[in-house]
């Protein structure tokens, strides 16, 4: 049974597989040895003609015939469980391995191995388990832990290898494919108290500049057919000697739109406690807007900026925050080439009453241009700067940090020369971050477009 032990690692690399040709149970170096030290034994017994080596050789051959007697056919069935409630990062996850024994004979031993993703620490999962399963049984095996990092992680995959007739017999490597797990990002509570700059649907939250059933007034205005007796202001009436109703405002929801740059990766990524990385801080700001006003009742979409342009269409509701939140499990750097990608922002992907919020570390040239093209077409731009002040190349020569101060110096030209141009950029620092840009596109959006 030491021999079983001797696997490094069960589960194997990434692209072997077990060979399905072969016997499923083989034997081991323990039932080798037996065999050997048995035929000596009587070898050299018979050629010397003494009976205490026969006899000597008499335990081997009894034992090993007894365990033999009857022979294991089925392998050990291992399952992979996971928690399926809602984690988010820094949340408890619940692994386990199950390993059953579904035949007749009692498994004297099986050694378990799994992998398991970076940013899930599970305890002493990098480790071998040895269990005993008897016949027909199962022995369980806890993996508590925690998740560091959104995204989708897998336990798994995971092997086992058992022995049995006292440990003469062992069967071949069972692997069991990889169980995932969908860590959602953490969201800080984000409120955006501002008006916002175009309601444009039927119902809703906000105040729209439309006449209709609301409950901001308007004015007071004469009674016409079709108005609600209810709307009659007698006050009004009875100084005028006609009918007056009052008027409203209607209510309105609004389309927000959510544009993430992935055109690459910057910082390294600590999970949850550590530091952020462009795409930690993009996922868990998005997270946090869309939870923000689909929470109010708007119709929430989300857009990629990069070589697939994954798109998102615009829905409400919790339904479409639980969708947002599978949505953005999958979002990955996409670097391309030296396309614009002018058709990812064009008119028929963009509604000119969205409010677009385009989250974006401003590094590659190509987002700039996005902004300054959105920002023509006569859209609703806010623009939340995602780069960590952390970030900083990697140290090759002398003249890296000389290099890195000279294209900060750029970038912050950038930055002013798009604000000149209308485009509002605001560093992302959590709650409140936007409610500054937010009253000044609000006040922008409320003067006429010729003035």
């Amino acid at each position: 049974m030491t021999d079983l032990l001797r696997l490094r690692p069960a589960v194997p690399a990434p692209g072997t597989a077990e060979s399905p040709s072969g016997p499923v149970w083989v034997p081991t170096r323990a039932l080798g040895r037996t065999v050997l030290l048995t035929g000596l034994l009587l070898l050299l017994g018979v050629a010397l003609g003494r009976v205490d080596l026969v006899l000597l050789a008499a335990p081997f051959a009894i034992g090993a015939a007894i365990n033999l007697r009857r022979t294991p056919v089925a392998v050990p069935e291992i399952t992979i469980s996971t928690n399926e409630s809602y984690l988010v990062e820094g949340g408890e996850v619940e692994a386990g391995l199950t390993v059953a024994n579904p035949d007749s004979i009692d498994y004297d031993l099986v050694v378990v191995r799994t992998r398991t993703s970076p940013w899930l620490t599970l305890e002493h999962a990098d480790r071998p388990f040895a269990i005993t399963v008897g016949a027909d049984g199962w022995a369980a095996i806890d993996l508590p832990g925690e998740a560091l990092r959104w995204g989708r992680q897998d336990v798994g995959p995971a092997a086992a290898r058992a022995a049995a007739c006292g440990g003469l017999l062992a069967c071949r490597p069972v692997v069991t494919p990889a169980q995932g797990v969908r860590v959602y990002p953490v969201t800080e509570p984000f409120k955006a108290t501002e008006a916002m700059p175009a309601a444009a649907g039927l119902v809703g939250a906000h105040r729209s500049r439309r006449p209709g059933e609301g409950g901001e007034l308007a004015g007071v205005r004469q009674f016409a057919p079709g108005d609600r007796l209810r709307r009659i202001d007698w006050r009004v009436s009875l100084r005028t000697r006609d009918l007056h109703v009052a008027s409203t405002l209607s209510d309105r929801d609004a389309e927000v739109l959510l544009l993430l740059d992935v055109l690459g990766e910057i910082g390294l990524s600590g999970g949850v406690r550590g530091d952020s990385s462009v795409l930690d801080t993009t996922v868990r700001a998005a997270a946090a807007i869309a939870e923000h006003y689909l929470h109010r009742g708007d119709r929430v979409s989300l857009l990629e900026y990069g070589s697939t342009a994954r798109r998102l269409r615009p829905a409400s509701g919790r339904r479409q925050y639980l969708t947002v939140l599978e949505w953005l499990l999958d979002v990955r750097p996409d670097p391309a080439g030296t396309e614009q990608f002018e058709n990812i922002v064009s008119a028929h992907h963009v509604s000119s009453s969205a409010l677009v919020v385009v989250l974006t570390p401003l590094v590659d040239p190509r987002a700039a241009d996005m902004l300054a093209l959105l920002t023509q077409s006569g859209r609703y731009v806010v623009a939340v700067d995602t780069l960590p002040a952390q970030a900083t190349p990697a140290v090759r020569n002398q003249w890296t940090s000389a290099a890195t101060r000279l294209w900060r110096m750029e970038r912050e030209n950038v930055l002013g020369r798009l604000r000149e141009h209308g485009v509002p950029v605001v560093a992302w620092a959590g709650a409140g971050s936007l409610d500054l840009v937010l009253r000044d596109v609000a006040r922008l959006a409320s003067v006429p477009r010729g003035h």
